[in-house]
Parts: C-alpha cells; structure tokens; sequence
C-alpha cells in the first residue's frame, strides 16, 4: 500500500443534556453515521474548520472548543477510491439555544436517499454504542465518551 497524502478531518461534539449529536448520511453508495464536521482546506486551522463547518451543515456558530482526541495510531482511509493516511481531530463544541436545525427521531430519516443526503438527531450518551457509528476513528471516540460517561 503506497500512500502520500494525509485526509484530515475535524469533527465536533456537541452535548447537550446527556444526549450527542451525530450525522446520518448518504455518501459514496453507503449509509453512514458519524460526528458532524468534514474536511479540513488547505490554509485553514482545525477550529475554523470545524465552525466552517458547523456553519454550512447546521446554521450554528460554535464556540469553546476544547480539544477532545487527535487520532494517535495509523489509520488508512477505507471509503475513498484512493488510499490516504487518515488524521481526525475532535473537539468538543458548544453552542447557543435553541438550535436552530431539526432533527431526526430514527436513523437514516432522509427525504431521499441521494448522494450527500444528510439528517441528524440526538442520542442519549448512555445508549451510544461504536457499532453505531461507521468511521474507525468516531468509534475510539465513543469508547472515550462511555469511558468518561462511566466515571462520572
């Protein structure tokens, strides 16, 4: 496996009493459940990455980021037509009420399902599972939340 280029990833993590939010999406023939966030642009920080992008897929300005995990261990990309060295950097975000998106009650509630098709809904932190969740890295993620939710 020959790869010579990172993806970097900047996803966030809003909490709100006792639930997270995550994304259902379409994309690349797949459905998929993951942390809201995306792609971090050549010239941008992580932090306006991530607000860029909470800006473009929910209409809400984040604010408190605090750095919640960096992916420490090599982790190839498993969705994409070419092989990239993945590197996703999470946050914890909060933001102001009311929000001003919907949410969905059941997973995958799309009005259709086409390429890029994308709802989200809250799930309580005490039923999150990493079988849930369809990225590798998110389901490390999870792990820390259960761990930290257990502990508390």
């Amino acid at each position: 496996m020959d790869i010579n280029q990172f993806n970097i990833r900047v996803y966030g993590l809003l909490l709100d009493e006792g639930n997270i939010l995550v994304t259902d999406e379409y994309r690349l023939g797949i459905f998929m459940t993951k942390f809201p966030g995306g792609g971090l642009r050549f010239g941008e920080g992580t932090s306006d990455c991530l607000k860029r992008e909470f800006m473009e897929e929910l209409n809400i300005s984040v604010h408190d980021l605090t750095h919640y995990y960096t992916t420490d261990f090599f982790q190839p990309t498993t969705l994409l037509p070419s092989t990239m060295q993945l590197l996703n950097i999470y946050y914890l975000v909060k933001a102001e009420k009311p929000y001003p998106f919907k949410t969905a009650v059941k997973k995958n509630e799309f009005r259709d399902i086409t390429d890029g098709a994308q709802s989200f809904r809250w799930v309580k932190l005490a039923d999150l599972t990493e079988e849930e969740m369809t990225l590798p890295v998110d389901k490390v993620v999870v792990r820390m939340l259960m761990n930290v939710t257990r502990n508390t």
